[in-house]
């Protein structure tokens, strides 16, 4: 038994008029993230980034060329506060792998551009990134993570997430 099932069973014991199941599917879940945090972020670290460096960079690189988003974009699509975008891309501008430009088609809003460098190091993260998640999915064949990223599909839709 895992530790989750060991807490279910715990509470079946003690309040057997509860459906305890649940805890079984989102304590998984919730350790599961606690424990891929950092074994993602020490790949993010080892190409000079935090997390939310990496999620900038990403997003910049797959909306393809001229690889460039509004602050607001950017806070859409990585889902954090307007904030948040500003302290990354400072961050990112600090490194010489983002830069703000003014918009072509709006001279008074700012775009944020992916620069050569920041091109360069997060193609080189992602290559690291992708095996590092191959990895540790490697207790799951191809069939099982299928289903697994099907159901975890359904589960977010389900949430709005």
């Amino acid at each position: 038994m895992d530790h989750v099932a060991i807490i279910a069973e715990q509470w079946r014991a003690e309040r057997p008029d509860l459906d305890t199941s649940p805890v079984l599917v989102i304590g998984r879940i919730h350790r599961i993230a606690a424990a891929l945090t950092p074994e993602l972020v020490a790949v993010y670290a080892r190409h000079g980034l935090g997390e939310g460096e990496f999620d900038v960079l990403a997003t910049l690189r797959r909306q393809g060329p001229p690889y460039a988003l509004t602050p607001g974009e950017l806070g859409e699509r990585t889902m954090v506060t307007s904030g948040a975008v500003t302290k990354r891309v400072d961050r990112l501008l600090a490194h010489g792998l983002v830069e703000r430009r003014a918009s072509p088609s709006d001279g008074r809003s700012r775009t944020v551009v992916l620069t050569p460098a920041g091109r360069r190091v997060i193609d080189a993260a992602m290559v690291d990134h992708v095996a590092n998640e191959a990895r540790l999915l490697a207790g799951l064949d191809a069939d099982e993570r299928a289903t697994l990223a099907d159901l975890l599909a359904r589960l977010a839709t389900s949430l709005g997430a």
